[in-house]
Formats: C-alpha cells, sequence, structure tokens
C-alpha cells in the first residue's frame, strides 16, 4: 500500500470523510436506538445492545436506485430512468465532467464509478460517494448496520481498510441474494456502517494470545469472585435496580452518553 496518507494528520480527528460526488447523503453518527428499532426496554437497559449500535458512522448509498439479478446477470435502474440497463461501471456523467475540470491532469477520466459489476456473478461494488481517510495507526471497518433489519435482497459484506494509508473512495461489495425480484436501495437507509478500528487491536500477536479455562474447576478464586459480583450478589438483592450494569458503565469516567439516556 502507499503511503502518500501517511503524513501529518490534518486535524486530530480519527476520520475525515471527504464528500466527492455531490449528490451523496453525508454519513450521520450511528445511532444508540438502532434509527429507533430497539425495543424501548432494551435501549433503556442493554448497554452491550446501545454500545454496538452506536460505534461509527451510518453511510449510504449516492442515489436510490434497483439492482435485479437472474442468477448470473445484473440489470439496473434508478428514478427517472426511462428503462432497466445492464450493469456495467456506472459513472454519472456530469461527475466526471466535474471531477475532470478539478483532478490534476494525469487523473483525468478516472472518475470513481457509483457501481460496479464484478466478474462473480451477483457481486456489485457500490460506492457511496464518499472518500475516507483515518488517523496514522487507525483503520476503517466496512460492516452492515448493526443491530438493523437486513434487506432480503443483499449481503453487504465485511471487510477492514487500512485508510491511514489508503486514501479512495469509501465502498461496500454487495452479495445480491434475491433473484425473483428488484431489489432496492435507498438513500433513506444506511448502507453500511464504519467503524474506526485501532489497527493493534486486529494484530495477529494480540489474536494469537488468547487461552481457554476448560471446565469450571480450572476457575481459580479470582474468577469465582468474579463471577458472584456480577451475577450472584444482584440476584440475591431483594432491591436490585434493572439496568445496573447500563447505569455504571454510563457512569464511567470518559463516557458522553448524553444526558437524557442515562
Amino acid at each position: 500500500m502507499s503511503d502518500t496518507c501517511s503524513a501529518e494528520w490534518p486535524d486530530g480527528r480519527v476520520v475525515s470523510f471527504y464528500r466527492a460526488l455531490p449528490t451523496s447523503t453525508l454519513p450521520v453518527r450511528a445511532d444508540r436506538a438502532a434509527l429507533g428499532v430497539i425495543p424501548t426496554a432494551a435501549f433503556q437497559y442493554c448497554e452491550a445492545l446501545t454500545s454496538a449500535s452506536a460505534y461509527g458512522w451510518y453511510v449510504f448509498a449516492p442515489i436510490s436506485f434497483h439492482l435485479q439479478f437472474d442468477g448470473t446477470d445484473v440489470i439496473w435502474t434508478h428514478e427517472g430512468a426511462e428503462s432497466w440497463y445492464p450493469l456495467g461501471d456506472e459513472v454519472d456523467a456530469g461527475f466526471a465532467e466535474a471531477f475532470d475540470s478539478i483532478a490534476p491532469e494525469d487523473m483525468r477520466g478516472y472518475a470513481p464509478p457509483f457501481l460496479s459489476h464484478t466478474f462473480t456473478p451477483g457481486i456489485v461494488q457500490v460506492w457511496s460517494g464518499l472518500f475516507v481517510r483515518t488517523a496514522p495507526g487507525w483503520s476503517s471497518l466496512v460492516r452492515p448496520p448493526a443491530n438493523i433489519a437486513r434487506s432480503q435482497g443483499f449481503e453487504a459484506y465485511e471487510g477492514i481498510v487500512e485508510t491511514d494509508r489508503w486514501f479512495g473512495p469509501l465502498f461496500v461489495n454487495v452479495r445480491l441474494t434475491a433473484t425473483d425480484r428488484p431489489i432496492a436501495f435507498s438513500t433513506k437507509k444506511p448502507l453500511f456502517q464504519l467503524q474506526p478500528l485501532k489497527r493493534e487491536t486486529y494484530a495477529e500477536e494480540h489474536l494469537r494470545s488468547f487461552n481457554v479455562v476448560d471446565g469450571l474447576e480450572a476457575m481459580n478464586t479470582d474468577d469465582w469472585a468474579r463471577f458472584r459480583a456480577t451475577v450472584i450478589k444482584p440476584n440475591q438483592d431483594p432491591n436490585r435496580r434493572v439496568g445496573r450494569y447500563a447505569a455504571a458503565v454510563r457512569k464511567r469516567p470518559g463516557n458522553d452518553t448524553p444526558e437524557g439516556e442515562r
């Protein structure tokens, strides 16, 4: 990978999004309520669920469109189109002209397509219309939106990109799963979620660093003490408050959960 983007980081933030395609929806901070679909009790008491939901940003398709897959070929259409068209590398003509008018001379003609059909049948690359860059040592995990019901027509692949070194289009690969109907992609629903990852968290040396305690008899005094504090004592307390874990996490120093959600 190129180290073009490893120069001094401009503003100290973890992630910077660049809107390249003018029609693109700006990314939105992910929602603890997962756009309101999490049950009220879970939103109030299940910190594990809400923390996962809020981790990252929602990223959207640049325009609303439909794909149709017959098991081999893909056709597509969009609002205002007069017909369906075979899917190739789709570059908006207006964007291509704008890109060439601004880009350095040696980059003209390389405007990114917002839709691309890969060599594998049914795998389509969707560009958000954004570029992304992360601070040194940080990567981007691209994944389906957390805890939001997924389309039955396609499945988004997950991927980790070292976006502190690789600067380019922020896209997702989707696998089309429905062959009996058009598959809708809307600018009103997140296409994927971007989550920042410290590169060291998924380094092989850390992933190899684990052990297994095999059987209850192998648990030591400290293990049993932790289990007692987490499970036994709360269940023996007749005045136990529901959501103690959530309350403890939200009161932890450095947690910036909004007051209204505590």
